[in-house]
């Protein structure tokens, strides 16, 4: 990656023809379900435009990220892919990402009709860098037949405090833990000191110190020896299924969209409760997304914002992905989709609330290196959970990493 910005000039994307066809390179991760459906919505795509032809390539979560490293160093990234918000800075640092607001203006490209102001998410120095086509937030998701038996209620509001003693609850009369382990979950931490004033990123690099990192993982290392957490041996050897769905904890905390896996994995029934607050009020939350972003060294810019216009404003792309990269983020597919079985009926309506009841924040731009913060994070919560570090020792080693990655 240190010579990326050496060798990405003068390299291009995409291909064309004497007859004036354009082909685009477009990546993403996901599932065998995911390309399914991403493949459906490209044959409307090339219906529309019959002078552009989309060459796909899609991988799971880390091998995407690794060929994309490896493209990206050589110069050839694909012309468009799906991005995320902790990748933004350091692409743009490396002169990888295509800045997409001349397409806006020249009308290739519409920023109209997004929803809760979704349209500013991949914006990064007045840059446009990535365009949503979903949105998801933090939620707890519960097995509701546990959380049923044990009397527990969540509501908006509801504390720490009293999430505390929900877990607690339950593992007394439920014989379950009440978490699967929350405490290597970065997302959910920068709520908790957004509730207190912070962020986990600032612009620049890490907006906690080692003290608010300490009171963190200190808490949680008594939770997993209380049990209020699920053991992390049993969790780690679960995987892939989640610590709920293998019946090891009765809550979970991930993105509200993630809902429909645990349906399709467990016996159980489950539902999403709100996040706890410090005050009763405030949650930390903001409206999240996967993104489209456009590589730099494309020659087709043109049709590049022309697919990512298609994809994320179209209705029937929208009927066709359903709540699979999150609820779509324009109003156009949000209403052209309509789901009919009860967890994405649930997830339309979680977020639903969360506007209506004006909680929402704005999110800091990750600085470039918060990939790398963000599995530091995830490692080290465990080694410490699981005892092979003590939890000063996991502090420590975690700023270390966390200075190097984002250079400061």
């Amino acid at each position: 990656m240190a010579a990326l910005g050496l060798t990405a000039a003068g390299c291009g994307g995409g291909s064309g023809s004497g007859d004036g066809t354009v082909t685009l390179r477009y990546a993403w991760w996901g599932s065998d379900d995911r390309a399914k459906r991403i493949n459906q919505s490209i044959a409307l795509f090339e219906k529309k435009y019959p002078k552009i032809k989309i060459k796909t390539d899609f991988q799971p979560y880390a091998d995407f990220w690794k060929k994309f490293n490896t493209q990206a160093s050589g110069g050839n990234p694909p012309d468009v892919f799906q991005n995320a918000i902790g990748f933004l800075r350091k692409y743009d640092e490396k002169n990888v990402l295509l800045d997409l607001n001349a397409q806006v203006k020249a009308g290739n490209l519409r920023l109209d009709g997004f929803r809760a102001g979704l349209e500013k998410f991949g914006e990064v120095d007045g840059k446009l860098l990535g365009v949503p086509v979903g949105s998801n937030s933090m939620a707890l998701v519960v097995d509701r037949t546990l959380f049923t038996k044990a009397g527990i209620t969540p509501r908006p509001g509801w504390t720490w405090g009293e999430f505390d003693a929900a877990l607690a609850k339950i593992r007394d009369t439920q014989g379950r833990a009440g978490d699967s382990g929350m405490y290597g979950v970065m997302y959910l931490y920068d709520l908790y000191l957004r509730q207190h004033g912070k962020a986990f990123f600032t612009k620049d690099g890490l907006g906690f110190t080692e003290a608010d990192l300490t009171d963190w993982w200190t808490k949680a290392y008594a939770g997993v020896r209380s049990g209020v957490h699920a053991a992390p041996g049993k969790v780690a050897q679960a995987r892939p299924k989640s610590a709920v769905t293998a019946e090891l904890a009765a809550s979970e905390f991930t993105w509200d969209n993630f809902a429909i896996r645990y349906t399709a994995e467990g016996k159980s029934e489950y539902g999403l409760a709100p996040i706890p607050t410090t005050d009763g009020k405030r949650t930390g939350q903001y409206l999240g997304s996967l993104m489209l972003s456009g590589s730099r060294r494309t020659k087709h810019p043109k049709e590049v914002a022309q697919f990512i216009d298609f994809m994320v404003h179209d209705p029937e792309v929208a009927r066709i992905m359903g709540f699979d990269r999150g609820v779509p983020a324009t109003t156009a597919q949000y209403e052209a989709f309509k789901p009919t079985d009860p967890v994405a009926q649930q997830i339309a309506a979680y977020e639903q609330q969360l506007v209506d009841s004006g909680v929402l924040e704005t999110i800091t731009p990750h600085p470039a290196g918060a990939d790398v913060c963000e599995a530091a994070f995830l490692r080290l919560a465990e080694e410490m959970a699981l005892g092979k570090r003590s939890v000063g020792d996991a502090v420590k080693q975690y700023f270390t990493e966390s200075k190097t990655a984002l250079g400061s």
